[in-house]
């Protein structure tokens, strides 16, 4: 596993932990070094970008290592998202923000030469930082098989999934594209119609936490699926007659390991 890290990367050492934890091996390395030797891609069989501030989120939330991987990098991206070996890319927080500003997640979709989607200010225009809800869809997601619901910390200030228009949302959903969605917390089915918050803390369109590209193999989401792995990091994990195994986020990085079993 690729771990990629920039400047004010953050998430780094708790996400290569987990994939580790899940029974993979993973190296944390800067883009610095990737662009300077770009054959070190060829080493890994999965691509993730991890939470935090890269590059201070100047500009806008990933845009700059956005760009840097797209100057630099491309032919990198482009073996993990459309080359043999059936590879995954992950990106989480802000990695889910850089994977949306390369449009790997939303290509195929709306107009031709047309953004589709993008990933806004929060509601209320600040910062936020909770646990919440989520529902899988019906979903291709490798990362998501076999997982139905999720209790995930989030900590963003520009996680509001907007789409361009209903029918980039309909050609999305139909793909089952729109993999991880904010819930109640009930065990209903997943809504199109936005949350209140806190149930959907950003005001997402359509309560859209995650996304994943046509293939499932490239997914990104919002919510932090490594601050949750061990069972006593759940909030409530004090009050609970009985344990879990690990924690909700666990079974995310089992899957995308347990891909190339």
């Amino acid at each position: 596993v690729l771990v990629l890290r920039a400047p004010g990367t953050n998430c780094d050492e708790e996400t290569a932990y987990a994939f580790e934890a899940a029974g993979g091996v993973s190296e944390r390395v800067h883009v610095n070094r990737l662009i300077e030797n770009p054959a070190l891609k060829d080493r890994y069989q999965v691509l993730c970008v991890p939470g935090g501030f890269s590059y201070g989120d100047d500009i806008a939330a990933g845009r700059i290592l956005a760009t840097r991987l797209r100057r630099h990098l491309a032919e990198m991206v482009d073996d993990f998202v459309h080359g043999a070996g059936d590879r995954l890319v992950l990106g989480i927080c802000n990695g889910m923000q850089v994977l949306m500003r390369l449009g790997v997640l939303t290509e195929g979709v709306g107009e031709e030469g047309a953004t589709p989607a993008t990933l806004t200010w929060n509601d209320h225009g600040r910062f936020e930082d909770r646990w919440v809800h989520m529902a899988v869809d019906q979903t291709p997601c490798v990362f998501l098989r076999g997982i139905e619901r999720m209790y995930l910390p989030m900590a963003h200030a520009e996680g509001k999934f907007v789409a361009a228009s209903e029918e980039v949302i309909d050609q999305l959903q139909e793909q089952g594209r729109l993999a991880l969605r904010y819930c109640d917390g009930s065990r209903g089915p997943v809504q199109r119609d936005v949350l209140p918050f806190p149930a959907n803390p950003n005001g997402a369109q359509a309560n859209v936490a995650g996304v994943c590209d046509a293939s499932g193999r490239v997914f990104g989401l919002m919510p932090h699926p490594e601050r949750h792995l061990d069972p006593t990091q759940h909030p409530a994990w004090t009050r609970r007659t009985e344990q879990p195994e690990s924690g909700d986020g666990m079974a995310m990085f089992k899957n995308a390991i347990e891909w190339f079993a």
